[in-house]
């Protein structure tokens, strides 16, 4: 695979939004050309007889049983709050 030109570093700067140094953009134009050899190499592999996956580990769901708890008393859910009116949090609108 050819290495990335300067412009073609500077296009996916601006497609991400990165304001870039030159010394940065030489930078990024080795690294992300080093990325894409090596994924040029991992794309040679034969993977014919391998399995689609989402995950190199197997899953299996930790399923607890659902038992009611005692919850905090309004005066201890409130204890620490910064502002409270009429036995509830107050807080700043943020829309008005």
């Amino acid at each position: 695979m050819p290495r990335l030109s300067l412009p073609e570093v500077e296009y996916i700067a601006r497609l991400a939004r990165l304001g870039l140094s030159e010394a940065e953009k030489e930078l990024l134009c080795e690294q992300l050309s080093a990325i894409l050899e090596y994924a040029a190499i991992i794309n040679q592999l034969d993977t014919d007889n391998v399995a689609p996956m989402t995950s190199a580990l197997p899953l299996r769901n930790v399923m607890r049983a659902d038992s009611p708890a005692p919850g905090l008393t309004p005066e201890e859910a409130l204890r620490n709050a910064p502002a409270v009116q009429d036995g509830h949090f107050c807080v700043q609108a943020i829309l008005e």
